[in-house]
């Protein structure tokens, strides 16, 4: 069998492809296993986000997509200002209202995520994207003490006490290490949240009015 033309997909990927990726991709949807809850919970506890995927043919499309969208916009990160980020961010370098993240409801923007990993129907996968600063490791590129509890106490008042008393078994968090980010130039964090109705995910992502310019 000529694996050729799988090879070359593999080395014209628009973002790096971790191990798990290229798996995934020898996978049909058929084959692939959705993460679950307690299997999200083991991958997060253990900070072992490398084994995190999309489902086979998701993952080909997010492919497809993102060698298309830079194509035309020249980068992720100029798509996502021009059509999913607050216009009063502006340009990078931004300029946040607070130096700490997720201090200030203007500095963040809670959405769904276009393209969420390959998980089971009760979850849903949402990005919330920040004009501050989350500082990292420049050795590992993980998050340091700091900035993991500002995102935590984030996490807690926004997602958690919003779902009440079982909130804290409802949502989990975290931030790719910065090797494994496909958007590197804007800050993000990824929230798997459980059994959450609609109503409630509207209610997060929706457009406040401190993210909208004034006419």
């Amino acid at each position: 069998m000529n694996d050729a033309p799988a090879k070359a997909a593999l080395e014209d990927a628009p973002f790096p492809l971790t191990e798990v990726d290229k798996w995934v991709l020898s996978l049909t949807d058929d084959e692939y296993q959705y993460h679950d809850w307690e299997d999200m919970k083991k991958i997060i506890a253990e900070n072992n986000l490398s084994v995190l995927k999309r489902k086979p043919s998701d993952l080909r499309r997010y492919m497809k997509w993102t060698a298309e969208t830079k194509a035309e916009y020249g980068s992720m990160s100029n798509y996502l200002m021009k059509n999913r980020l607050p216009r009063t961010w502006g340009s990078p370098p931004f300029r946040p209202a607070s130096a700490i993240p997720f201090d200030d409801p203007s500095d963040y923007r809670v959405l769904i995520n276009d393209w969420p990993y390959g998980l089971t129907t009760n979850l849903t996968h949402i990005v919330v994207w920040s004009r501050t600063t989350i500082e990292t490791n420049p050795e590992t590129g993980d998050m340091t003490p700091e900035s993991r509890r500002s995102v935590a106490d984030f996490v807690k008042r926004f997602f958690v006490d919003r779902l009440g008393p079982d909130g804290d078994d409802r949502v989990l968090w975290f931030k790719n290490w910065v090797a494994l980010q496909s958007v590197r130039a804007l800050e993000h964090i990824h929230v798997i949240v459980r059994d959450v109705e609609k109503d409630v995910l509207d209610e997060w992502t929706k457009e406040l009015d401190c993210h909208r310019l004034l006419n």
